[in-house]
């Protein structure tokens, strides 16, 4: 068996480098099926302009697409050991995304078996072409076949090259303001400053921190997170601090806080705002004096701790209800970084949403899903109440009920622009020309698999060009609500 993969791998590479010899297209074009009417007549008008290799049976093809090496496929569905059914190959279309994630497979089908046909589309298949095949058909179907997948592997060259301004340590930005505030977090970073950390649920201030802490001089150390609204108060000092034994009844051992543990590192407080005043006055005295006690303790210790707040309420309107001390106010805020929503930056939206995408694609190993062009508009136009958070739920809530390779709006839980527009009678012919570069970028989008550089290449425009239509075409979809 090892001797026929041997064989056969021989074949692949013998067949490649004797059709470059002979001027061919280096486009690798594998056949898989065990017809021979077939494979002769495919070989004969196919072998001109493709790298043609072979594979006759199911666990050679496996083998083969394993290699990485081929853009497109050609499934015959009824092939060995079930020749007379679609069963193996709707079998290997289904380990398409583990076998060969970027191979492209136009399945061939019976004109007497139309459901094959569906369900290998919805399988992963890029085309299918019926029997008896028409060569100037199938040559369209494989065009357009390399086509998308020279766009795809375009794409992911861009992503894996994507300049390291727009990555922060897991945060992803386009937007000048986020790109100011990432300046902002590498030059903190190498401080030990406190750090008050702003914005809405759902914009990424744990994500924030966690880059201050991964970029710091601490980062051998894991950074320790206290969600100050999640602790009950009467456990609060003694989650933080320790105590010792038989400081109170349950107190049978001696316990260190959260704080002894964060030594040479840092202390992420998310909701700052909920820390009971109490607590506030300990919180206080660490930061001006670098020490804590213990419940019961006797002395107190000194810790090299860095601090890092985050809230989503206004703590200077806190103050002045009194529900906020002021003093730790300052010393907190000592430097304020502010995340702004998702409504703020339109332009990135496209971008997560692609980024969340991909990344439940790995996770769940699910065929290769992209967002269908009314998606597109229905997230554009959307406010995000909910942010990057709301952002990505939606997506992970719509790959865990669909059944195609397309998220459409309603797989989203968003209405289509169509719907929300439905009652205004006419547009001006300046909502017109917007409408209609609307369409051109959405177009260009889904094309593109959704990466902004890429579809501007296709629309042979710049980034900013495309930035200034998102921009524009947003305002008019939020004003138009308002209708």
């Amino acid at each position: 068996m090892i001797l026929k993969t041997v064989i056969n791998l021989f074949y692949v590479v013998h067949e490649g480098l004797k059709n470059s010899e002979n001027g061919v297209k280096n486009e690798r074009l594998l056949i898989i099926g065990n017809d021979t009417s077939i494979i002769k007549q495919l070989k004969g008008f196919l072998c001109k302009t493709y790298d043609l290799s072979f594979a006759r049976k199911a666990k050679t093809a496996r083998t083969l697409l394993g290699l990485g090496v081929f853009s497109v496929a050609i499934l015959d569905m009824g092939i060995f050991p079930h020749p007379d059914t679609s069963e193996e190959g709707l079998k290997i279309l289904e380990d398409l995304p583990i076998l060969a994630p970027s191979t492209k497979v136009v399945a061939i089908t019976s004109h007497t078996a139309p459901q094959a046909a569906i369900q290998a589309v919805k399988l992963g298949a890029a085309d299918y072409c019926e029997k008896p095949i028409n060569p100037d058909v199938l040559q369209i179907i494989l065009s357009r076949a390399f086509r998308m997948q020279a766009l795809e592997a375009a794409n992911r060259e861009l992503l894996q090259q994507t300049d390291e301004s727009l990555n922060l340590c897991g945060m992803l930005s386009v937007s000048p303001g986020m790109q100011d505030l990432f300046k902002k977090i590498r030059k903190v970073s190498v401080t030990d400053y406190p750090v008050l950390i702003s914005g809405e649920s759902g914009t990424g201030k744990e994500m924030a921190a966690n880059a201050l802490h991964q970029l710091s001089l601490r980062a051998k150390k894991p950074m320790v997170t206290i969600n100050c609204g999640a602790i009950p108060e009467n456990l609060m000092e003694s989650e933080l601090f320790g105590h010792e034994k038989d400081a109170f009844t349950e107190a049978v051992d001696r316990k260190k806080g959260k704080f002894e543990y964060a030594d040479s590192s840092t202390v992420f407080l998310d909701e700052i705002g909920e820390l009971p005043l109490a607590m506030q006055v300990k919180l206080l005295r660490f930061l001006q004096e670098g020490t804590i006690e213990r419940i019961s303790g006797k002395k107190p210790l000194a810790l090299d701790v860095r601090i890092i707040a985050a809230t989503n309420v206004d703590l200077k309107a806190a103050v002045e209800k009194g529900t906020f001390r002021e003093d730790l106010y300052f010393r907190l805020n000592v430097v304020p970084l502010k995340l702004p929503g998702l409504k703020d930056r339109p332009e990135e939206i496209i971008l997560l949403a692609q980024h969340f995408l991909q990344t439940e694609s790995r996770s769940l190993k699910t065929r290769r899903v992209s967002f269908s062009p009314d998606a597109i508009a229905a997230l554009m136009a959307h406010n995000w109440p909910g942010n990057v958070q709301e952002l990505q739920n939606r997506i992970r809530r719509a790959m865990a009920t669909i059944s195609s390779q397309s998220i459409t709006a309603g797989d989203l839980g968003l209405e289509t622009c169509g719907s929300q527009q439905a009652e205004k009678p006419f547009y001006t012919l300046q909502e017109a020309r917007n409408r209609a570069e609307q369409d051109c970028i959405i177009q260009a989008l889904a094309i593109a698999g959704n990466n902004i550089t890429l579809a501007a290449k296709l629309l042979e425009t710049t980034r900013p060009t495309i930035y200034d239509l998102v921009f524009s075409e947003s305002r008019i979809s939020r004003s138009e609500k308002a209708i």
